[in-house]
Formats: structure tokens, sequence, C-alpha cells
């Protein structure tokens, strides 16, 4: 397993996340007994970081994970949950006011048996809580040893560098990640929010990198995908990633995997660890068995022919401003011998 530090701060995680919505899912997850022998096959295999969420079963993927690692020496450990969703029928039992902040994060460590986590996530934007506010209560939380780090999920570009900078100016812990939804066949996070992350000194953590499973190459037509459990109990995954064009990336994702001796679940991976702005790819299973082929991409680099083939064949489209970008930015700036090692990072020039 090879690691990485998380953006700009001192912490270094592995490149291979444990992501634990599997853990005590009836419909397409894993026991405990299962759930025990993946955190310990994970462990085993040098994997250091694992994420879970008070969303994830309702919390019972916590409380599961926190009798996984009873006996495991959490030194070695990153471990990270996330707040926002609701997680009951109150006003306040969902978002990121401080009431609830604090209240989710202990009531995350009671179903882990934790003393404190070491990343603690906002799983998404509140429009009705000032950012000040949520910055502070992260920023106390760090401070009363609850937390060592904070992150964000799903944000808006603008809302992320709109709460770094009210951190900054309150003298409160700024973000140190951003979790995205970034794989092969969906690259959206590329044209803004990646960029932003890179500006901002944080690291990219990728969740649904094998697009539901789409990666894997056991699908090979729309009709196979479709009788899978989760995409039978996950509708919405359909019109996000199986069309045409995804089927045939698929396609070309196999046979790189036949020429690099991989399976296509290593190569979708570890194209993504490619790009050093992504700290971590957040994989999970539903046995240990299935997970070691994500393990082996924690240590294997993509060969740079096999990453631009697969880059090309899906391009993402960046729409304007990116189009003039390309036009007027590019050639405007091309005067000099070499890049003097301090631009911003746009889709032209880095994509």
């Amino acid at each position: 397993m090879k690691y990485r530090y998380l953006g700009n701060s001192g912490l270094a995680v592995s490149r291979l996340c444990l992501g634990t919505m599997t853990f005590g899912n009836e419909a397409w997850g894993c026991d405990l007994a299962t759930s025990q022998s993946i955190v310990d096959a994970f462990i085993d295999a040098g994997g250091t970081f694992i994420d879970t969420a008070d969303l994830y079963t309702k919390g019972e993927s916590e409380v599961i994970l926190g009798k996984a690692l009873k006996g495991k020496d959490l030194t070695r450990l990153v471990i990270a949950s996330k707040c926002w969703f609701p997680v009951d029928d109150t006003p306040n039992g969902r978002g990121l006011s401080r009431k609830h902040i604090v209240e989710a994060c202990e009531a995350s460590l009671r179903r882990m048996g934790l003393d404190y986590m070491d990343l603690y996530q906002i799983h998404g934007p509140d429009p009705y809580t000032p950012v000040e506010e949520t910055m502070r209560a992260l920023d106390d939380l760090v401070s009363a040893g609850k937390i060592r780090y904070a992150g964000c999920s799903n944000l808006y570009a603008w809302q992320i560098v709109k709460a770094n900078a009210a951190a900054e100016i309150g003298g409160f812990t700024k973000f140190i990640s951003g979790q995205y939804l970034y794989n092969l066949v969906r690259r959206d996070i590329e044209t803004e929010i990646l960029p932003a992350c890179v500006d901002q000194g944080m690291g990219v953590l990728c969740w649904s990198p094998l697009a539901a499973g789409l990666l894997t190459g056991k699908y090979r037509d729309r009709e196979e995908v479709f009788k899978s459990d989760r995409f039978s109990a996950m509708t919405n995954l359909r019109d996000r990633y199986v069309f045409d064009e995804a089927m045939d990336l698929v396609e070309l994702l196999c046979a790189i995997a036949k020429e690099t001796g991989k399976s296509p679940t290593t190569v979708a991976l570890a194209w993504l660890l490619k790009d050093k702005a992504v700290t971590s790819v957040i994989a999970g299973a539903r046995s240990a068995e299935q997970l070691s082929d994500s393990i082996e991409a924690g240590a294997w680099d993509l060969p740079d022919e096999a990453y631009r083939k697969l880059k090309d064949k899906l391009p993402h489209k960046h729409g304007y401003p990116t189009e003039w970008m390309e036009t007027a930015l590019v050639p405007s700036f091309n005067k000099t011998e070499d890049d003097p090692g301090r631009a911003q990072r746009f889709p032209p020039l880095f994509g």
C-alpha cells in the first residue's frame, strides 16, 4: 500500500480508503462477521483510512465499524465520519447548525465506541445556517479533542472557498479534504471543484470510484446492469451511469485490464490515483475477497498510455468558460519557456 498526505495537512492516509456503506445493509451489503473480515483484510494489507457516516444504514454502519475496530491499534488508523443528513424528524436533527454538528459528532463517537475521530466531514451544504457558525462548530470540536481535522463533501466550489475564507478570518480550522463523486464515467468535478480543492490545499477523496460497480467489468450490457441487486434497488444510478458511451468505456477498460494483467477494478481506481490531486479513492466491498482488487490499486500505478486512452474515451465537456479559456487564455500565456510552478489549475491547462 502507498500513502499520500491529505491536502496540505500533515495527515498521511492510504491511497485506498475503505468505504463502509455496505456494513449492515441487508439489500446489497454485509453482516457483522463479513464486515469484520473486510476490516481485517484491509488493515492487514496496509490500509489505514476508513470512512463512514451517520447516514449509512441509519447509524448501523458506525456501530458495526466500532465493533470491528475493537482491539485494533487506532494510532495506526485514520477514522472518518460525516454529518448533515436527517437523523430524526425534529427541525434540528439535520443540517450544519452548531447544535446538530456537535450532537451528531457525539452520537457517532458513541456508536463507534471512540473518544475521537480523525476526520469529520460535513456531508452537504446547509442553505439556512451561516457558514461562520458551521466552521466555528467544527473548530470547537477540534479544540475539545473530539475530532482532529475537518472536511467537506458535495459542496459547490464557491462554497468550499467561502467556508475556508470564513475559517481563516475567524481563526478556525479549515477543510483539509473534499469528498466527491468521481470516476471514469462521471468527471464533473474536473471543471470547478477539483481545481478549487487544489487551490485550497485540500485532498480529494473519491466516492463511487467504480460507478456503483459498473467499472468492475462484470456488466457488459445494459440488461446485465439492470438485473444487479444494487442497480435494481437504486434506480437513480441507471441515469447517472448507464448509457451507450459508458458501456463502450467499460469495453476499453476491460481490454486495458487484460493488457496490463490487472482487473478492471484495479485499473479504474488506479486511473483516478494518477492525478496527485486525488489523495484516496473510497472503495467498499461485500466480502474480503471482493476487496482484493481494490487493495491492489493502492500500490499499483497505471501506465501513462493506458491513462490517456481511458481519459480520451469519454472526455468530459467543461463548457463555458473553459471553451473561452482554450481559445483565449492558453495562447495568451505560452510565451515563457516552462511553467513557473505557481499556475492555477484550469481544465484546459491541467485537465
